[in-house]
């Protein structure tokens, strides 16, 4: 007598299996709970300390609080005398110029290092060590020691050399004070785009420069045909990300001039800053908003322009 043993259906699962591992669907949702419950400490910093001011601000910049105390509902009025006030004009001139030279001053100084410390020269690993130190120094504490060079030092050289225009602080003068924070904040910020330059160029096969040097290519039709083209995706981002940093400076403006001669160096956000201590918190809620609505539009114009260089 034989006994039949019958074979389980195709696609069917064993009872035990079916008991010991939860479904898919089950699994889905556990795994969600948790990479929320992960998110929820960071969602909730970042709505108490970022989302939460910004949003009272705006609703205060439609009042004509000082900060503390009543208030009343002013409407559109904080925006309408924000731009007829040659004062916070003049700041978002001032910010606006002093962003596109740094930027300038930044990219060219960076990527000329970078084509440097990617050659082959000597010491090449200690001298990006040496360049990269001003990129982890405190930006108060690099105005404060370039305050002290423009005031004593450099004007003593400039006598002894017999140049006239530096024999006097250039921090004091109102046409010039503009370039000694561009030239400090540019020392400041060239070590990061100097890295990400670097990264791109270390990306570039060397058989496409040795090829070129076959064909007859000088170094200098090399950089404009070969290397510039392929690392176009991060020129645009040091060139993007520099401006919309640059527009928010504050510490080394502080450090170097406090603003002045006057206001002549005075940014947006010294200006925003000021509603704090001299009465025009609501006014100055108003410009921060509009100045906010700017940087978001830099923002996004920034990932749209970056979404095709994604893999550079």
């Amino acid at each position: 007598m034989t006994t039949t043993v019958e074979k389980p259906a195709r696609g069917s699962v064993p009872a035990d299996s079916a008991t010991t591992s939860p479904p898919p669907r089950r699994r889905r949702a556990r795994g969600d709970r948790t990479h929320l419950l992960f998110l929820l400490p960071a969602v909730l910093l970042f709505t108490l300390c970022i989302t939460l001011p910004a949003g009272m601000g705006i609703f205060y910049s439609f009042t004509d609080s000082i900060g503390f105390g009543e208030f009343d509902f002013v409407g559109l009025n904080n925006y309408q005398v924000l731009f007829s006030d040659p004062g916070i004009l003049h700041a978002y001139g001032f910010t606006i110029g002093f962003a596109l030279c740094t930027v300038l001053v930044v990219n060219v100084v960076a990527l000329g290092l970078a084509l440097g410390l990617t050659s082959a020269i000597r010491a090449r690993t200690a001298l990006r060590t040496i360049f990269v130190v001003p990129m982890v120094v405190s930006q108060i504490i690099i105005a404060y020691v370039f305050q002290f060079i423009f005031t004593d030092p450099l004007p003593a050289l400039a006598r002894t050399l017999g140049l006239g225009p530096l024999e006097q602080s250039i921090l004091v003068n109102p046409d010039l004070a503009w370039i000694s924070i561009v030239l400090v904040t540019a020392w400041q910020a060239t070590p990061q785009a100097m890295l990400i330059y670097t990264a791109g160029l270390m990306t570039i096969p060397k058989d496409l420069f040795e090829a070129s040097s076959i064909d007859g290519a000088t170094p200098r039709k090399q950089l404009t045909t070969i290397t510039l083209p392929l690392i176009s995706g991060y020129v645009l981002i040091n060139m993007i990300v520099g401006f919309k940093d640059f527009l928010a400076a504050y510490d080394v403006i502080v450090g170097l001039t406090d603003g002045g001669p006057g206001t002549a160096t005075r940014s947006i956000t010294m200006a925003i800053f000021s509603g704090f201590e001299n009465g025009d918190y609501a006014y100055q809620m108003a410009n921060a908003t509009i100045f906010f609505l700017i940087t978001l539009t830099i923002a996004l114009v920034q990932l749209r322009l970056t979404r095709g260089k994604a893999r550079v």
